[in-house]
């Protein structure tokens, strides 16, 4: 065979294109291809988007505010990036930089993927606008699914088949980002409220506004609501005033789920078991 495609042979399928900003990240498209800038590149946008939005939040990002951090107008951005869409894609990919370097402390498929878990919260925590990211679809830039990658790896002995281990891993980043979220949505309403009250002149106070537990024991009575009242003047909730510790109960989630692991490894385990020993039977 010389490798010359017969007349008869269907040319071979071109590349589907990608979405925006997953091509630039996959080597679909050339990147700065209308004119290039001195002094400008699609890593310094990236770079100074990120930084405001460390700053400031997601919303702070603009091409506009982008460009002005730069030196540059904002028409100069778009000849590198699309737009904010795109921009936002590579700010996710480039937020686990140093993703294909991470190792797992454990002996056990367990501690691995716990440590796993942890990872994940504390890239998120470090650059909390990525819960302010909208979540159409999976995440599918390179450092993602270097990430992903190295959470299959800790399932790798388990027994488990690929699709179920990808679920598992699929479970455990939903559940660590929507925690994530959740107590990032609580400490922007803090900063929201000691803001507000500065600027009405009133001393702002420590921890401003309402958590669950704390409107738990204002509002639910024990002839209405006697289960939640239980728990809300019980000690299972903690003695801060402020309620459950977030960090504890992140973990316990976290621990929660991978007793779920757990069980379907040994559920698929023991359907192996089973399987041999009838094959041996006959």
């Amino acid at each position: 065979m010389d490798g010359t495609r017969r007349p008869s042979e269907a040319p071979p399928a071109a590349p589907r294109p990608l979405p925006p900003g997953i091509d630039l990240l996959w080597g679909r498209r050339a990147r700065g291809g209308r004119g290039p800038r001195p002094g400008l590149s699609v890593d310094a946008i990236v770079t100074a988007a990120i930084e405001l939005a460390d700053a400031e939040g997601l919303e702070a990002v603009s091409m506009a505010r982008v460009a002005k951090a730069l030196g540059f107008t904002t028409m100069s951005l778009y000849r590198y990036v699309a737009s904010k869409d795109e921009l936002l894609t590579l700010m996710w990919n480039a937020s686990a930089v140093g993703v294909e370097s991470l190792t797992l402390d454990g002996a056990t498929w367990r501690e691995k993927l716990r440590a796993w878990a942890l990872l994940q919260r504390d890239m998120i925590d470090r650059h909390a606008w990525i819960t302010q990211m909208p979540m159409a679809a999976p995440p599918l830039a390179p450092n993602s699914m270097t990430f992903v990658e190295l959470g299959l790896a800790s399932l790798d002995d388990t027994g488990l088949p690929g699709a179920e281990k990808l679920r598992m891993i699929g479970l455990l980043s939903s559940y660590t980002l929507s925690e994530a979220r959740m107590a990032n949505d609580a400490a922007r309403a803090a900063a929201a409220a000691m803001a507000a009250a500065a600027e009405m002149g009133e001393t702002p106070t420590a921890s401003p506004g309402w958590t669950f537990e704390t409107l738990l024991r204002e509002l639910v009575d024990e002839r209405t609501y006697p289960r939640l009242h239980a728990i809300a003047w019980s000690g299972e909730i903690g003695g801060d005033p402020s309620g459950f510790d977030e960090r504890a109960e992140f973990l316990l989630g976290v621990d929660t789920i991978l007793d779920g692991v757990a069980v379907l490894i040994d559920r698929y385990r023991g359907a192996s078991d089973d399987g041999q020993e009838t094959a041996s039977a006959r």
